[in-house]
């Protein structure tokens, strides 16, 4: 198999925030931000600027998709099955406060305020390639910090192989998850992900809590996200509340809806077509042409290792 490591971004080849943030988003996030004496923290608002340190080494070198497809052009199934859902609707979630528990064979479980995890480790700013079940892509500037960085404050044992992450369980607050939503009816609420142990510590997964240099909007997975680049997009689970580790491999929510189609791990690869389509091909959004699917999404040299031995046609 080919093995074609990415090339990556220069300092500035990532749009400036402030071409694509408003002024009033400048104004309001520039308020969230300076405290005055005896204030405390408030939480930034959707919009918001967030600085963040470039990891050009584990940054593409291509241009970025446009931060209004980025935004408006994504799956959210809590709001909806259309592509357009998810910003229409995403108004209903209450990005703060916000916790999450982090939890099961652990050795020091704990809930943490989405504010103190933002703080456990310096931020920093990855540009990744998405590339979506459906055959779609994209290339987006995130803003986070590594999955590992997490769980090794909470010190996993050794019974722990795997990690599930669970989405937000609130009908009030995500209307596809109220009785009757004409919507997708197959998938089973919360919504729940999960990756090997390995790969949840694997120095390319990522927590992320920005993106284009601000707060992550709500429609994205607002306060806080899952990106695994090498995996299809359904794998990162998006407004997180509880990280768990577990034992025994947990059963994800698109694998009990279809395992026909959906499997556990999800891995990018064009040589395993899904039942109803080619994935050997994509459509980079933005772009009129196709391109070539690369296996691992382009991050075989830093994750096939995890993959040795196992047959990805059968492990899909």
């Amino acid at each position: 198999m080919l093995i074609r490591r990415a090339e990556r971004f220069t300092a500035n080849d990532v749009t400036d925030p402030a071409l694509y943030l408003t002024r009033r988003e400048l104004m309001a996030g520039a308020a969230a931000l300076t405290l005055l004496p005896g204030e405390s923290a408030a939480a930034p608002p959707a919009g918001a600027p967030l600085k963040a340190a470039r990891t050009a080494a584990l940054s593409l070198a291509e241009a970025p998709t446009k931060f209004e497809s980025a935004t408006t052009y994504n799956n959210f199934y809590e709001f909806g099955v259309n592509k357009d859902d998810p910003a229409r609707l995403a108004h209903t979630l209450k990005p703060r406060p916000w916790a999450v528990q982090v939890d099961g064979l652990v050795h020091k479980p704990k809930t943490y305020d989405v504010e103190d995890l933002i703080r456990l480790h310096p931020l920093e700013e990855r540009v990744y390639a998405l590339r979506c079940v459906e055959g779609w892509s994209m290339v987006i500037p995130w803003i986070g910090f590594p999955l590992a960085a997490l769980l090794k404050r909470v010190e996993p044992t050794g019974r722990a192989k795997f990690v599930e992450l669970t989405t937000l369980l609130d009908p009030a607050q995500f209307p596809a998850q109220r009785p009757g939503f004409f919507g997708f009816s197959s998938l089973e609420w919360p919504y729940v992900e999960g990756l090997r142990l390995d790969e949840a510590l694997h120095p390319l997964t990522l927590l992320a809590v920005g993106m284009y240099g601000q707060v992550l909007p709500n429609q994205n997975g607002a306060p806080i996200r899952l990106v695994v680049p090498w995996k299809y997009g359904f794998k990162s689970a998006k407004s997180i509340v509880r990280i768990r580790l577990v034992a025994e491999q947990p059963k994800v929510a698109w694998e009990k809806a279809a395992p026909q189609e959906y499997g556990f791990y999800s891995n990018v690869n064009p040589a395993v077509s899904h039942p109803r389509w080619s994935q050997a091909t994509e459509r980079r959004i933005g772009e009129f042409r196709r391109r070539a699917t690369l296996p691992f999404n382009g991050y075989a040299d830093q994750v096939a290792s995890l993959y040795a031995g196992m047959d990805l046609k059968k492990h899909y």
